[in-house]
């Protein structure tokens, strides 16, 4: 039976050669890429809301023809229901065109970085705070799911990649 030793798992371990600098500047990184995720799912939230709010619209048409306001109710459905949010755009368009421009490039170029400066060990920053943080020893404090040794890669989902081209 191996030994386990409590510390973080290789994948979280800084590489050989890999700077104080370069481990903070890919937790910026890294962090600025993960408000984006924030972002983004504020742009889904809008859009669902915003949908939402389309549909509901058909329950006021509806209402408003049954109180006797047909007019208002054909303003309603001619004016409101169905209008572009912006010039052009549905809210999924929105969605779709921050994807493609704004997040997508942004993720590919997180990931090349901590692939090409840190051999594609990703929250080094992270990682190396929790081992300052933790209680080594203390049952709640341990620096690895529980069950895993030292040869386990983790997160077991994690894709290989081939190494990046230079």
């Amino acid at each position: 039976m191996a030994i386990h030793h409590d510390g973080p798992d290789r994948a979280h371990q800084r590489p050989e050669g890999v700077s104080d600098e370069t481990v903070e500047a890919l937790g910026a990184l890294s962090k600025a890429l993960e408000t984006t995720e924030r972002a983004r799912g504020h742009l889904y939230s809008f859009h669902q809301l915003t949908g939402t709010a389309d549909f509901q619209l058909d329950q006021a048409v509806e209402l408003l023809r049954r109180a006797g306001h047909s007019q208002w109710a054909d303003r309603v459905r001619s004016e409101i229901l169905g209008r572009n949010v912006i010039p052009g755009h549905w809210t999924f368009q929105i969605v779709e065109a921050y994807d493609v421009t704004y997040h997508r490039p942004f993720t590919l170029l997180e990931r090349e970085a901590v692939d090409r400066l840190a051999q594609g060990r990703s929250h080094l920053y992270e990682a190396e705070m929790k081992e300052t943080r933790r209680t080594v020893g203390h049952p709640h404090h341990t620096a690895r799911p529980p069950g895993s040794h030292e040869s386990d890669e983790w997160p077991p989902h994690r894709i290989k990649r081939r190494p990046p081209a230079m």
